[in-house]
């Protein structure tokens, strides 16, 4: 971890491990062998502090608490981080496509306007 940056740099940050296993469990309202049993599937790679304890982020307890909802719902553990996993890949497809739309929406005008005079 780093103590090096600005504390409210570390706070703003969704990637900052910043929450211990038990404080991670006790947010999401499951337990420590569930976070483990995601670690295992490779749902989530929490960060490590020197001490060698598991540090979760913002950005990793919501990925944890899309796949207890599906276990809750009585999908099986490796399943549910599969779905998570693909339900991620698709998001960041969709943003990368939406982005490229939008590049080739400001390009066009100027590609094609030549044409049109």
């Amino acid at each position: 971890m780093t103590a090096d940056r600005p504390l409210s740099d570390r706070l703003d940050d969704d990637d900052y491990p910043a929450y211990t296993m038990g404080r991670a469990a006790e947010m999401l309202g499951t337990t420590p062998a569930f976070l483990r049993a995601i670690g295992e599937a490779r749902l989530i790679t929490p960060l490590r502090s020197e001490g060698g304890h598991r540090r979760y982020s913002r950005y990793q307890l919501r990925i944890a608490a899309r796949a207890r909802e599906l276990v809750d719902r009585g999908t099986p553990i490796e399943a549910a981080c599969r779905i998570v996993i693909l339900e991620d890949q698709l998001e960041e497809a969709q943003r990368i496509n939406a982005e490229y739309r939008r590049r080739a929406g400001h390009a066009a005008p100027e590609t094609y306007g030549s044409e049109t005079g």
